[in-house]
């Protein structure tokens, strides 16, 4: 995702960080933390962190398998914000993530 200038010379993403790694983890459940922080351009502390605020948020459930976190994205949960009261993060998903395959939404 390409960095856009505020006109001070800092970037910032249209999408949030956290609704970035939201959408690796919908893409790929058993997504390592490692992954997302390259594909998210961030830490991999970073990473954990956000991982860590969706799942207290109810956004995002991990199971531990083995040696590894699988998560399930919780796409009834509502969003936060005010202005998005009453829509579901499965919703934003459905709108941000015109890769998926077919069956990943149900």
């Amino acid at each position: 995702m390409s960095h856009v200038s505020n006109g001070d010379g800092r970037p910032w993403r249209f999408v949030t960080n956290h609704t970035q790694v939201l959408l690796c983890i919908a893409r790929d459940p058993d997504v390592r933390t490692r992954d997302i922080a390259g594909m998210v351009g961030i830490t991999e502390r970073a990473a954990q962190r956000i991982v860590a605020d969706l799942a207290e948020a109810g956004f995002v459930t991990i199971e531990r398998v083995g040696r590894r976190n699988r998560y399930e994205v919780n796409r009834e949960a509502a969003m936060r914000h005010q202005a998005q009261h009453g829509h579901e993060i499965g919703e934003l998903l459905d709108l941000l993530e015109l890769d998926l395959p077919p069956d990943a939404s149900d």
